[in-house]
């Protein structure tokens, strides 16, 4: 019986498991959003959200609290500046996980879990990129124009 035994081990053992736990919530939270197994987001997702209350909380020991978890300082640091004001107004419930389907090469569920409010910023570099690639086409179209009246 499994009584008192709540988190997945991970097919890892205890040091191994805590120190790719600590490298997914601190890149989740550098980039605001991560590709991994269903399983390993699954277990991501509480401790990244604990780290966010910390940065709401906002005291010094709040702080060491989440220095001493998150392997960047740079990480933490962007949790209490920007991460934990975006969600003040939020009690819990700062990320989502979307499954994606099955690896090809394993088979495992694969999962993307996200900040909420990721997603805009995401649409918003795409549509950038895309607004340059136009740009870039458009330029183009009007040297060559420019090319063909000259030589007329």
């Amino acid at each position: 019986m499994r009584h008192r035994n709540a988190h997945r081990k991970l097919s890892r053992n205890t040091s191994h498991r805590r120190a790719l736990l600590r490298n997914l919530v601190t890149d989740f939270l550098d980039h605001g959003r991560l590709m991994t197994t269903l399983p390993k987001a699954k277990e991501v997702r509480p401790l990244a959200e604990k780290m966010i209350t910390l940065g709401k909380r906002d005291n010094l020991h709040a702080r060491r609290q989440l220095q001493s978890f998150l392997i960047r300082e740079a990480v933490a640091a962007k949790v209490f500046d920007t991460i934990a004001p975006r969600f003040a107004d939020r009690n819990g419930g700062y990320s989502r996980i979307i499954k994606l389907g099955n690896r090809k090469g394993d088979g495992a569920d694969l999962a993307i879990i996200e900040l909420l409010g990721s997603e805009l910023e995401v649409k918003k570099a795409e549509r950038a990129e895309k607004e340059k690639e136009k740009q870039a086409k458009q330029s183009g179209k009007q040297k060559k124009e420019e090319k063909e009246k000259e030589e007329e």
